[in-house]
């Protein structure tokens, strides 16, 4: 197990030793204990995970070693002790980055233990984070996030790369269910930024009366309700990528007060006066056109010019090819791998099926579709059957599925048999063709009723 190596700079050897007998009581702590500053930063060498300085040293003062061991390690924890109660010194250590500042009196040898055990704990912490951010980059790679081989998807693989190794703004469009959010975190976490806030807006659902609160931020008091102050969206995003769905909803107002945050780079939270500087990358999307709603006077041109950076159009899934089936035994993969079952295959009829709908609701709408199918199938394989389309999409879209005349026309008579709770005749009357005809499909099974 990696031990914890404390660093104490003390040059009063009675009160060094005290201090290195109090920390060295925990076996997990290597404890070193060092008179000079000169010292310390001879060793800085060995990496150690915290460091105690008396402020007062015979080289150095507190704040100058600290300086020094900033420019050799910027993220090492420091604690300073000191036998200074002067208030002004504290708030200026605290001020220049130290973890902890403490005086030295009979309760020091306590207080310091519980300060490292707090500066150990907020390390893990911040590991911990790390290591998290470090897995979201691994899961947003542009391969893992997005699936699919089309020629269409590769384009925006090579729009997204480029976008990534920037900081342009990105304007992600396409219709409902292409996977918008997924392209902007893709974009996010393989980016400068990645170990900064990802911060999600969807401006069509939030309430039009709390949307400027809920993008700047508000003081305690700006209105009724507001019982304490709020870090907006922006401020949650700072350093990182604030990512604006559905931006064509914002009203004429709003939009002109996040064009000044965007060309001030600095924002005022509701019912103040402090400027507070951002440092953000945005990303929005729409699925209507904004060029369009330029022209109709929805949407201000100015701010159009500024948010529409590096232009992104996702393809519908139904320009995507093949990628369906690629979709599909994903979807169906991670169905079973969430609800602990045995994979599933997916039968040549269920692909052929696949292949032939249009989905209107995208890539959202195929995993919907898949989910239901691996739970209606016999846990083997997805047959033809197990795989239903919303009668609704159904019924109003399959006009534009690619299928024969033939097809067609067994479509609209399963359709009407359906309707009619398979009354051949009268089906037969209401289309104005042979019964004949309708029992030759239902013997062909070019029907199943």
């Amino acid at each position: 197990m990696h031990s914890y190596k404390i660093f104490i700079v003390e040059d009063d050897l009675w009160y060094g030793e005290i201090l290195e007998y109090q920390l060295s009581l925990n076996p997990d702590y290597e404890v070193s204990r060092f008179t000079t500053g000169k010292e310390c930063l001879a060793n800085m060498h060995k990496h150690p995970d915290l460091i105690t300085i008396d402020f007062s040293l015979p080289d150095y003062t507190g704040d100058v070693l600290f300086e020094k061991i900033r420019r050799v390690n910027d993220s090492v924890p420091v604690i300073m002790i000191s036998g200074q109660e002067d208030i002004v010194v504290a708030v200026k250590m605290l001020k220049l980055g130290v973890t902890d500042y403490l005086v030295k009196d009979e309760n020091t040898k306590e207080i310091l233990w519980n300060s490292v055990i707090k500066v150990r704990e907020t390390s893990k912490l911040k590991k911990e984070v790390a290591g998290l951010r470090e897995e979201l980059g691994q899961k947003f790679s542009f391969d893992k996030s997005i699936k699919g081989q089309s020629p269409a998807l590769n384009r925006i693989f090579a729009l997204m790369e480029k976008a990534s190794k920037t900081n342009i703004n990105v304007s992600v469009t396409g219709e409902t269910g292409t996977g918008k959010e997924v392209v902007a975190k893709a974009i996010h976490y393989n980016s400068e930024r990645k170990r900064k806030p990802f911060v999600g807006v969807n401006m069509a659902a939030i309430p039009r009366e709390l949307i400027e609160s809920e993008l700047f931020g508000h003081e305690k008091g700006a209105f009724t309700g507001a019982v304490s102050r709020k870090e907006g969206k922006f401020e949650e995003a700072n350093g990182g990528t604030i990512f604006l769905d559905e931006i064509a909803e914002l009203d004429l107002s709003l939009q002109s007060k996040i064009l000044r945050v965007l060309q001030e780079r600095e924002i005022i939270r509701v019912g103040g006066n402090e400027k507070v500087k951002l440092d953000v990358r945005l990303i929005i999307a729409t699925h209507k056109n904004l060029g369009e709603e330029v022209k109709k006077g929805n949407f201000r041109e100015d701010l159009y010019y500024r948010i529409i950076g590096l232009p992104i159009e996702l393809p519908p899934l139904r320009e995507r090819g093949s990628d369906v089936l690629i979709l599909a035994k994903h979807f169906a993969d991670e169905f079973c791998r969430d609800n602990k079952l045995a994979s599933i295959a997916i039968a040549g009829d269920a692909k052929e099926k696949l292949m032939r709908y249009n989905y209107p609701g995208n890539v959202r709408e195929l995993k919907a579709i898949i989910d239901l199918a691996v739970v209606m199938s016999n846990g083997q394989e997805i047959i033809s059957d197990d795989i239903s389309y919303g009668s609704s999409a159904n019924d109003e879209n399959f006009i534009n599925e690619e299928k024969t005349l033939r097809q067609y026309t067994c479509f609209i008579v399963k359709h009407f048999l359906k309707k009619y709770d398979n009354d051949v005749l009268l089906v037969a009357d209401k289309l104005d063709i042979g019964k004949s005809t309708i029992y030759k499909m239902i013997q062909q099974k070019e029907i199943v009723i």
